[in-house]
């Protein structure tokens, strides 16, 4: 596997080799460094279990038969600490009921000593390889998350919180679904969420913004058309229902539907069959509809300009995005996020915003709701010159805030973001209430937490324990 290799050559093998024969660990150590190991020696179990414990490698070589923990005892502890990394477990004592108890363990190999060193060696870069290709999958499975999944709908306001537990409701069934929220609050992303998050999504996911299209073409670009069927259609045209089979179709301002279209949409609902102008011949689907609009169909019911019965068939479920104006709690989330991804776009190396900046980010009403704060964040990001999102990038549309100190505090502490007044207190109930509402504000969430306190995961994961909180 030539392509593991050169990754593993490039980034090197972390490895701890834990052993109470301090000389022959440091043989092993010497020996696996030839091959481009970091290799970090432990001559003692408990010093191994603190390395562990603290940081992070791709292969622990340990030895079976020790004083305070013997490697059954590092194993369990690593598998617990560091779950993806592969474990050796090496011996001068080999018993089968030892060897079947470290398999089970979730030991990588078991070798016996005296070692044969290229054995070894290889032991060692097979497993590393495994790790990180297990890691690669993790981080692709990560970002598909972050693309499509419900971490993809940023936010830890209470009003998301409830939304993405209903999304996990929705999302696995095959109910018709209607977002309703202003312009630029993320309809199709929610609705993309839905369709990943659910049987369908290795299916098409056809969206079809109706505002987009004239009247004239839009019942060809829903059902198809045959050859003849109207003026210019010379040849068959299969509509979005026959592209999205098996999957999702998403139909976006389903307000700005005509009256006769209406008919015919809530007909295929109800009969899951379409037909092609053109032809008589039906055509049955399999297609989930998911539909959105920020136009109020309720009143627009009580007008006679939207259909009730095809309202109520497309209202199974209802889900409101609030506009960002509802829920500034999550408007630091969504400037980092867009902060980190304008930054790698761009290939800009930016800090920011400063506290006066960001002040006025909050304060802003965002009439265009997250897809005006996302532009916003790209153009600062694109034409900053000195790295600091600063009051003079904002754009012209935001105006630039007095900012005060005291008046911020007050006015974050009043939406959840507030710092309260611990002067004077133990850093140590400093460090645990500020965890703690961490974890309150992410629900519970620890990679989001550990990202807002600036510290690595791992480090929170052992803050929790030491201060005892529950998570």
């Amino acid at each position: 596997m030539p392509a593991d290799k050169n990754d593993l050559n490039r980034y090197g093998i972390r490895v701890l080799v834990v052993d109470d024969d301090e000389p022959h660990a440091q043989a092993v150590a010497d020996s696996l460094k030839r091959i481009n190991c970091d290799c970090t020696v432990s001559a003692s179990s408990k010093r191994g279990i603190e390395l562990i414990e603290s940081e992070n490698f791709d292969v622990v070589v340990t030895d079976l038969m020790m004083d305070d923990y013997d490697g059954l005892d590092i194993l369990e502890r690593t598998k617990k600490e560091l779950p993806d990394a592969e474990v050796i477990l090496l011996t001068g004592h080999g018993t089968i009921n030892s060897a079947v108890a470290a398999m089970q363990g979730g030991a990588y190999t078991y070798m016996t000593k005296p070692l044969d060193i290229n054995e070894l060696r290889t032991a060692v870069e097979k497993a590393a390889t495994r790790v990180r290709l297990i890691r690669r999958n993790a981080e692709l499975n990560r970002r598909l998350d972050e693309k499509f999944g419900f971490e993809g709908v940023i936010g830890n306001s209470p009003a998301m919180h409830k939304l993405i537990e209903k999304l996990k409701n929705v999302a696995p069934t095959d109910a018709t679904v209607l977002i309703q929220g202003e312009s630029g609050t993320g309809k199709e992303l929610v609705a993309r969420a839905i369709h990943q998050n659910s049987d369908r999504k290795n299916k098409p996911f056809v969206p079809l913004n109706i505002s987009a299209l004239p009247e004239s073409i839009l019942e060809s670009e829903l059902f198809g058309h045959e050859p003849g069927a109207f003026t210019g259609a010379s040849t068959k045209r299969i509509g979005k229902f026959e592209y999205a089979i098996g999957g999702t179709l998403f139909l976006d301002e389903v307000g700005e539907m005509p009256m006769e279209t209406q008919i015919k949409l809530l007909r295929v609902l109800e009969d899951r069959k379409i037909t092609r102008l053109g032809t008589n011949e039906e055509k049955e689907i399999n297609v989930r509809l998911v539909a959105a609009t920020n136009a109020p169909l309720q009143e627009m019911v009580e007008e006679g300009s939207f259909r009730q019965d095809l309202y109520y068939r497309m209202q199974v479920v209802t889900i409101y995005l609030p506009p960002l104006r509802e829920r500034r709690v999550d408007i630091p989330l969504l400037i980092d996020h867009f902060l980190k991804d304008m930054s790698k776009r761009y290939n800009k190396e930016v800090t920011g915003p400063s506290r006066a900046a960001r002040h006025s980010l909050m304060e802003y009403d965002w009439p265009g709701n997250i897809r005006q704060l996302r532009n916003a964040i790209e153009r600062m990001v694109l034409l900053d010159n000195d790295g600091i999102l600063d009051l003079d990038d904002l754009p012209e549309e935001i105006a630039p805030l007095e900012y005060n100190e005291e008046e911020a505090a007050e006015h974050l502490a009043g939406i959840g973001l507030g710092y309260d007044q611990l002067v004077g207190q133990p850093l140590r109930d400093v460090e645990k209430y500020y965890i703690e509402k961490a974890l309150e504000m992410t629900g519970g969430k620890r990679e989001e937490a550990a990202s807002m306190l600036g510290i690595g995961e791992r480090t929170l994961y052992r803050k929790i324990k030491e201060y005892d909180l529950k998570n």
